[in-house]
């Protein structure tokens, strides 16, 4: 049977917006030019794989603040949530369990952790 967790609201608050800063940064950075400074395009091949990249006008400054205030705030919230006291309160497996089970938890439509649910 599937253990349950009573997380702290703080707790899950913290994870859901550590998945929606980390959400917001991948998405920022899918739109952004490959390069954060100006640099001509090239093509390579004569590594194991060829690789091309066109020439990128770098990052505006507004582009490579925004990044960094997500980064910052990535951080921010990873630590919070691992340090968090609630994971005094458990050990070993299933202290494991939880963290796995929390990082999962995107409100309430959340897969369950399949680990949890073997015997």
């Amino acid at each position: 049977m599937a253990a349950t967790y009573d997380f702290p609201s703080d707790l899950l608050a913290g994870q859901e917006e550590l998945h929606q800063v980390r959400a917001e940064l991948s998405a920022l950075l899918k739109r952004l030019p490959w390069s954060v400074e100006p640099l001509d395009g090239f093509s390579d091949d004569n590594g194991w794989r060829k690789v091309e990249r066109p020439a990128s006008p770098g990052w505006t400054e507004d582009e490579q603040a925004e990044v960094e205030k997500l980064r910052r705030r990535e951080h921010e919230l990873a630590v919070f949530v691992s340090t968090h006291r609630y994971w005094s309160e458990l050990t070993g497996p299933d202290r494991m369990h939880a963290r796995s089970r929390l990082k999962r938890t995107a409100g309430e439509g959340a897969p369950p952790d399949r680990a949890e649910e073997s015997p």
